[in-house]
């Protein structure tokens, strides 16, 4: 059997750490399905475009209910967000923490895969600023920035201690034993820059406790990095995905939101090196042998020599 099974039984969900090293619920995660075939052969196609996020006429443009000119007027953009996100205002304290999070991953210089691809697209394309922008977005995933999958990673181990009925130590011991076991990525560990301690994580994770967002899943994920430290000896942080991550949830947040909060959280720093680079930077931008290109395939061989 390929995958790992941690949960046996839990409120009908089967949790696995799969192939791909992530631990996600074996049900169907998404909303009840709806097939484009059943409304061709009912030709009934009243609720196949329907949103509860905005409403807009010659009239009035609602967000939320909430009509746009007064959002405009009297709320941030943090503010903003959450509403649009959540579908409802945030409190004062949610407002603080989101900002913080909005405030978590401005840049990182080239220490991550974002800035240069954006760069390298916008050295390719100097009309316009998206492509280079987009580049930079289409970069994020479960290795840098996205802290969907180390929020999947935290739910399904707090299902794990929750069905097991295990303590938070005991839990930590035995989901760091099945992935080292399984030889599986834990995410949110580790960073090419902090050694130890990651500064933003715990910048973020100072303002949560104060705005009273550090619960029992936060908990639960400290006590697995610390299991994790303790087992292999490796003195890596818990990096701000990973931070995030925690966050976001004790917020209430889907992971699927998380991914799109880190992103605009990087954008100001993507707008920031496409503009650079489109101003000051080299046109079309390559990768010299000084700078680690390296040729490893065959020596030149040539057709005529194949029989």
């Amino acid at each position: 059997m390929d995958a790992l099974v941690l949960v046996q039984e839990h409120k009908n969900i089967k949790t696995k750490i799969g192939k791909d090293n992530r631990m996600r619920p074996g049900k169907q995660r998404w909303g009840k399905p709806r097939n484009v075939g059943r409304y061709i052969k009912s030709g009934k196609w009243d609720d196949y475009w329907q949103t509860r996020i905005s409403h807009a006429d010659e009239k009035v443009c609602l967000i939320r209910g909430y009509p746009l000119e007064e959002i405009i007027e009297n709320l941030t953009y943090t503010e903003t967000l959450y509403l649009t996100l959540r579908g409802k205002l945030p409190t004062e304290e949610e407002t603080r923490l989101l900002n913080a999070v909005l405030s978590s991953i401005p840049d990182h210089q080239f220490i991550s895969s974002t800035a240069p691809a954006a760069r390298f697209t916008a050295s390719a394309f100097p009309e316009s600023p998206i492509p280079g922008i987009a580049a930079g977005i289409l970069t994020m995933g479960s290795y840098t920035v996205s802290p969907q999958d180390s929020a999947d990673f935290i739910n399904e181990s707090y299902e794990l201690m929750i069905s097991g009925n295990l303590s938070i130590e005991e839990a930590a011991t035995r989901i760091v034993a099945e992935c080292l076991k399984g030889k599986r990525r834990i995410p949110g560990f580790g960073h090419p820059t902090y050694r130890k301690v990651d500064p933003r994580s715990e910048a973020l994770k100072k303002v949560a406790k104060e705005c009273g967002f550090w619960g029992e899943r936060c908990r639960l994920y400290e006590a697995i990095h610390k299991e994790f430290v303790l087992v292999t000896g490796k003195e890596i942080p818990l990096n701000i995905d990973g931070m995030m991550a925690c966050v976001l949830n004790e917020m209430g947040f889907d992971p699927l939101e998380m991914a799109g909060i880190a992103a605009v959280s990087y954008m100001c720093g993507i707008i920031a090196h496409v503009v650079e680079e489109i101003k000051e930077g080299v046109p079309l931008r390559v990768i010299p042998p000084e700078h680690g290109a390296m040729y490893t395939g065959p020596g030149e061989r040539h057709l005529k020599d194949q029989g």
